[in-house]
């Protein structure tokens, strides 16, 4: 998943981007680690914070286009 490299190019820390999506900083270390996989709420989350689209967030695509 590109989470960490969509966070550290809009340089957001793992605590600020847990506390705007109302989460804690080691689940997110564990999504950007691969330790653990997000739910399909947390990638809609994901996306919309980011303003991507799954896939690009997911890797599917290198076209970030969000479409709505």
């Amino acid at each position: 998943m590109r989470l960490k490299e969509l966070r550290k190019a809009r340089h957001i820390t793992q605590e600020k981007l847990a506390m705007d999506l109302n989460t804690n900083q080691n689940t997110i270390s564990r999504y950007e680690t691969g330790e653990r996989e997000a739910d399909y709420r947390t990638l809609i989350l994901l996306a919309d914070y980011f303003n991507v689209s799954i896939d690009y967030l997911l890797e599917r695509t290198d076209n970030p286009a969000y479409y709505k």
